[in-house]
């Protein structure tokens, strides 16, 4: 194996004996994976001769002929294959992508972009007030520096500011904090004071089981049962469902679109725009966002609420494992959503977020979830309502539901679903960057 002597490592003599034995371990770990998954690897043939000797003065005595990084890596390399899985895709950071960055440095681009998402929600301002208006054609132009962005960018350190001060560093002011969707206020307002105080469903929080309720395995029993029992749910393993629709990205006119589901918990969407295809795939493990006009076509998804949203919105196309989706379950106090009470149910996903769930009371079915994604500045809500519940091979699914998000809102309506369908593998698979169709 030939290696360029510039990318070796120079370590003095008591770190090159340690790398010496950690290296033989490693590799002898390797080769046992190796020979007891000979069947699963045998694409992978290479073989590793090491000499290593003193280094003295920073230069190769007697030379060292295996460059240690690589031979680590196809070490990490074969674990990874040998367990079936990839190694996650490096995330592309902001500042690669945009330009004039100054104070949102050092974040992944699906981080910066929900950011933004959170300014609109906290200003009730949209892309054009905060940016010039030729950005809407040109991705470039939103470097363009305009007063309003200077304020913004003197917000965000002066929040940061007041949260290290006087919160140890805990992110407990916001933009939202004074702002609440328009410009701050200094003076009380009598009718918030003295009139009837709106209760919003999304802001109940469950820290813990609430005394009285009943127990979350309770709740999803009945809401199992409300869409028509175990059994019937377990024959469902995969099913495609065709419909439209309409959202900020379409001009809120309906365009068809597609969703291929396979248990367990597999979940790929096609919006089929006027200009093409947005596509959002879950491997059951991995997801991606495929859009077209966008600077950054395909754009993994982030570990965190982002990836933990994709997969709680997988779980629940096959609700008979729903109790698995999340960890952690209580169900709190019931709040209502357009005058009928619902029980909440919160749980914790494997990447830190919370989700909370809102099961009509009178039918058990499931009418609203709320997920939560983290940016650097707060935490952005989104909200799935379900409606237009219909029966499907004896299961009831949701024929109409609304994604509302702080970027946005989108309406989803079935016309067809076909349950047990044969759908391919590479539906499931990283997509490809969608073709720009002429306008």
């Amino acid at each position: 194996m030939a290696v360029n002597d510039s990318l070796l490592l120079k370590l003095p003599d008591s770190r090159l004996a340690a790398l010496d034995r950690g290296l033989m371990v490693g590799i002898f770990g390797w080769l046992l994976i190796h020979s007891w998954n000979r069947n699963r690897l045998h694409c992978l043939h290479y073989s590793a001769m090491i000499r290593i000797s003193r280094l003295k003065g920073g230069k190769v005595k007697s030379g060292l002929r295996c460059n240690i990084l690589a031979v680590m890596g196809m070490f990490l390399l074969g674990i990874a294959l040998a367990h079936g899985q990839a190694a996650p895709e490096k995330p592309l950071m902001a500042e690669e992508v945009f330009k004039n960055l100054q104070v949102l440095k050092g974040i992944p681009v699906n981080q910066f972009m929900a950011t933004m998402s959170f300014f609109a929600a906290a200003t009730g301002l949209n892309c054009t007030d905060c940016h010039v208006t030729q950005s809407l054609e040109d991705w470039t132009r939103f470097a363009d520096d305009v007063p309003r962005k200077q304020t913004a960018r003197r917000m965000v350190q002066m929040v940061n500011a007041l949260n290290k001060a006087s919160f140890g560093g805990t992110r407990t002011v916001t933009c939202y904090t004074c702002h609440r969707g328009g410009r701050p206020k200094n003076t009380p307002n009598l009718a918030e004071q003295y009139g009837t105080p709106s209760e919003d469903p999304n802001e109940v929080e469950v820290p813990q089981q609430a005394q009285g309720a009943p127990s979350p395995d309770q709740v999803f029993d009945r809401y199992i049962q409300a869409l028509g029992g175990a059994q019937r749910l377990a024959g469902l393993a995969s099913y495609i469902v065709k419909g439209t629709y309409a959202g900020y990205d379409t001009d809120h006119v309906k365009v068809p679109m597609e969703i291929y589901a396979k248990a367990p918990g597999q979940r790929a969407l096609f919006v089929h725009t006027k200009i093409g295809d947005d596509i959002t795939v879950f491997d059951g493990k991995e997801g991606w966002m495929a859009t077209v006009d966008k600077p950054v076509p395909v754009l993994p998804m982030m570990r965190g609420g982002e990836l933990d949203g994709a997969k709680l919105d997988a779980d629940l196309l096959f609700s008979g494992g729903i109790k698995q989706a999340l960890t952690q379950w209580r169900v709190g106090f019931p709040p209502t959503i357009d005058d009928r009470e619902v029980q909440v149910v919160q749980g914790n996903a494997a990447g830190g977020s919370r989700a909370k769930l809102y099961f009509d009371t009178e039918s058990g079915l499931l009418v609203r979830v709320v997920r939560y994604t983290d940016t650097v500045v707060g935490t952005n809500p989104t909200e799935i309502d379900y409606s237009d519940y219909r029966d499907v091979a004896g299961v009831k699914m949701p024929f109409h539901w609304v994604l509302t998000w702080t970027g946005g809102r989108s309406t989803f309506d079935v016309t067809e679903v076909q349950p047990n369908a044969p759908i391919d593998a590479a539906k499931f698979a990283k997509p490809a960057a969608p073709v720009l169709k002429s306008r």
